[in-house]
């Protein structure tokens, strides 16, 4: 008769690749079911995006064929829960991890990078909601297809508070969604940090596995403002290949690694990194340069999570209103989905190892 005491031996030898410590110990094994020959069970993984499942999944296999012999029924059941370490949050409690998406300048395709890879987040089984912080040039609401939609106000425990945006499966607030689309939004910095405030305190978000903060380029009040009412888990940073957005990305980099603010770099997305046309799949055309994003990566020992190429469909997706990540057959959409995964990997990596992102003072 095999025990469930011989499985957990057995699942102990199967080491979870990124957190590098076996399953039983990190208690992702459960319900464990045996009926003759027959073993049912569950791997709990830290992320449903998670790009090694097969591998986790074939490797617990291979350890009960070796431990508990040939010829077993053996079902592997695998699911998700995200991991988080923002304990007691009095500002957005049901969100388990909050990631800044920003770079140094404009034009780098940040929102773009943004919409697409909370979509492949969506698509994995997350929950995710998207906060557009680029208070005086909000993108978020063409780029999903939602310029005319407004949000409604509901009270909840006594106060009103706005229910945000459902698009695609996202959640999303955008100063887009609040002011006519033709008006520029004419404030001082104080202004468009409290709206960004608003958006934390007076979203109902409800839970959420992931909540990406759309950031404005540069380094402005709204940077400051966000690191000093949420402990943001990580930040990733998006560039181009070329030398100028390059300068101006790490300088981005710099200010979340900066003593004061202290916020972890979860990676670099380099976007535009090559031209690939429809007509010629197999080709690529680095009008951008090669590899910036890649060197400054390695320069700063950051993971580099993504290289997501120049192609007109992406641009066309952004126009449309429904982003690329909506065609899961295009070719183009799997370099989203495997940067998502790579993100998701780094953030579970970071969730294990390091505590909690504090909320910074800075006068």
């Amino acid at each position: 008769m095999i025990t469930k005491e011989q499985v957990l031996q057995a699942l102990s030898k199967v080491e979870e690749p990124d957190l590098k410590k076996d399953l039983v110990t990190l208690n992702m094994i459960k319900d464990i079911e045996i009926n003759g020959n027959k073993i049912t069970f569950t791997v709990v993984l830290t992320t449903p995006a998670c790009p090694l499942k097969e591998v986790i999944k074939n490797r617990c296999i291979e350890a009960l064929t070796t431990d508990l012999g040939e010829g077993l029924d053996i079902t592997v059941n695998m699911t998700a829960e995200v991991t988080s370490i923002r304990n007691s949050a009095p500002v957005l409690p049901g969100v388990k991890n909050i990631i800044a998406i920003s770079s140094g300048k404009g034009g780098v395709g940040k929102s773009t990078v943004t919409a697409n890879l909370a979509l492949a987040l969506k698509q994995s089984g997350a929950k995710v909601g998207i906060i557009d912080a680029d208070i005086f040039g909000p993108s978020i609401p063409m780029m999903f297809g939602a310029e005319d939609v407004q949000p409604l106000i509901a009270p909840k425990d006594g106060k009103n508070m706005i229910h945000p945006v459902i698009q695609f499966g996202i959640k999303m607030i955008s100063i887009g969604f609040l002011t006519p689309a033709d008006n520029a939004v004419v404030w001082r910095g104080p202004m468009a940090s409290q709206a960004l405030r608003q958006f934390f305190g007076d979203v109902d978000w409800g839970e959420l596995d992931y909540l990406l903060i759309d950031l404005p380029p540069g380094t402005s009040d709204i940077h400051l403002s966000l690191v000093q009412t949420v402990p943001v888990t990580g930040a990733v940073i998006v560039t181009t290949p070329q030398k100028v957005a390059v300068a101006d990305a790490t300088k981005g980099l710099s200010m979340f690694r900066q003593p004061q603010i202290n916020v972890p770099i979860l990676g670099v997305v380099e976007n535009m990194a090559y031209f690939t046309p429809k007509e010629l799949p197999d080709n690529k055309y680095y009008i951008f340069g090669k590899d910036g994003g890649e060197e400054m990566a390695k320069k700063f020992d950051a993971p580099l999570i993504g290289k997501i190429p120049l192609v007109q469909g992406i641009r066309e997706g952004g126009d449309e209103g429904r982003p690329l990540m909506m065609d899961e057959q295009n070719p183009t959409s799997k370099a989203f989905k495997e940067t998502a995964e790579r993100l998701a990997q780094q953030l579970a990596i970071r969730n294990a190892n390091a505590p909690q992102t504090e909320r910074v003072q800075v006068s």
